[in-house]
């Protein structure tokens, strides 16, 4: 191992192996080393055998439950956004190509203690019950607005200046109400509590844009978002895959690696044992670099397995479902997702499903309850609660550029807006994410 390489990068997180794919395509000279034995670091995909052994001190599984090779449950569960970030990351990178694609059924939000299905264009809003019928019609003409909105169109602002009105103001506009703007905001813009609200109003009017343009992106969709067969877990893999076809090098089961740094505390390489290997930057995830991250929060998240899909979602196999601040009097929204056995992530007529929330207490397993409590039945549950990491510096002086803790969210966007910073700091420039279509997307 003793030898020079322009990227050392720190486990096999998805974050991780994305910026390692991106090196390597790059032509840089990449070596990637991991703790484990296994690739996915916080965001794999566990067997039963694993998930009773991180959560029940190995004990064996309920023989009812099915083969432990039929499990792949991920550690942190998030859904693509069809048009998102991720799926524009993957095409850019050719890394489709050792993926399978399944839709996911339905995108849902929790209004005054109900589960309704998410309306996310015009035609839904004159549909869904979330709304009366005068609502509907002002919902529809605000979905309008956003749907025809460029913001390099002065023609599509109809006066309005989206970079200074606030996003209270907007919904003003339209006379939208509280309840309307609730599940805008959170179920279909994605934000995590109402700080947007004060904000200008673009960021926003671009969230729910991409929602709209997700849901139709491919045919048949009956939600924005995707899944990849046989879990999560393959997305890292599929880009150390990536990594290794342009020459980047691989070494996993390494528990004894430490960051090396010269006097003047700049990283230059890493020491494993008796080996040292040299490079220009030293990448990783938050576990590596002690002393150079803070704790900024908490997420707690319950794994579920359970016999039947969750109740009031139409029987789907696959769902996300937000239950906004407001409805649980909570300071964060809390998520609930689901997938099955036609994931391949499950035994037969199994469903896995995960709620997952910031924590606000010091009580955080009790704060899950009003997303547990839309599961129904459960065979087995699994409480963990983890930190979430973020680097103290941007990497710039000491050359060690650290990914940010996984959040709460069921969604991808927050962790790409992480990868593609990153990429920026330590390239010098944009990832250009000029998109390709996929053919291997299943509805």
């Amino acid at each position: 191992m003793n030898e020079e390489y322009d990227a050392i990068v720190l486990g096999t997180g998805l974050k991780e192996c994305i910026i390692s794919g991106l090196l390597s395509v790059d032509k840089k000279k990449v070596l990637h080393v991991d703790r484990n034995n296994y690739y996915g670091g916080e965001s794999a995909s566990l067997s039963l055998t694993q998930l009773y052994e991180r959560f029940r001190g190995g004990a064996a599984p309920a023989a009812s439950l099915g083969a432990s090779r039929d499990y792949n449950v991920d550690m942190v569960p998030k859904f693509m956004m069809a048009n998102g970030k991720l799926v524009r990351v993957l095409l850019h990178t050719d890394v489709v190509k050792y993926l399978e694609f399944k839709a996911v059924d339905g995108s849902y939000v929790l209004q005054k203690g109900k589960v309704h299905k998410v309306p996310a264009n015009d035609s839904e809003a004159l549909r869904s019950p979330l709304m009366g019928l005068f609502e509907k019609r002002r919902a529809r003409n605000f979905f309008l607005y956003v749907q025809d909105y460029e913001p390099s169109d002065p023609r599509t602002h109809k006066g309005l200046d989206l970079s200074r009105l606030t996003m209270t103001d907007l919904y003003r506009q339209y006379d939208l109400s509280e309840d309307t703007q609730d599940f805008i905001g959170h179920a279909l813009a994605l934000h995590r509590d109402d700080g947007y609200l004060s904000q200008p109003a673009l960021p926003t009017v671009l969230k729910i844009k991409l929602y709209h343009e997700s849901l139709f992106r491919y045919e048949g969709l009956n939600s924005p978002y995707l899944y990849p067969r046989y879990g999560l877990g393959e997305l890292p893999q599929a880009f150390a895959r990536l990594s290794a076809v342009y020459g980047g090098t691989y070494m996993l089961n390494q528990p004894g690696v430490e960051v090396l740094y010269d006097e003047k505390g700049v990283a230059v390489g890493i020491k494993n044992g008796a080996d040292v290997a040299r490079a220009k930057v030293v990448v990783g995830d938050p576990s590596y670099f002690p002393g150079k991250v803070r704790v900024v929060g908490k997420v707690v998240r319950a794994i579920a397995i359970m016999s039947h899909p969750i109740p009031n979602t139409d029987n789907a196999h696959s769902v996300q479902i937000i239950l906004p601040q407001k409805q649980t009097g909570r300071k964060y929204d809390m998520y609930v997702f689901c997938c099955s056995y036609a994931h391949n992530v499950a035994s037969k007529d199994k469903w896995i499903a995960f709620v997952s929330t910031t924590v606000e207490t010091s009580n955080p397993e009790a704060e899950l309850a009003p997303g547990l409590a839309l599961l129904g039945k459960t065979d087995e549950v699994f409480v963990e609660v983890r930190d979430v990491c973020e680097p103290l510096a941007d990497g710039t002086s000491d050359q060690c550029y650290i990914s940010k803790g996984y959040d709460a969210t069921t969604h991808f966007e927050t962790t790409v807006d992480d990868v593609l910073d990153m990429y920026r700091r330590i390239t010098g420039r944009e990832l250009d994410l000029t998109a390709k279509e996929p053919a291997n997307v299943e509805a």
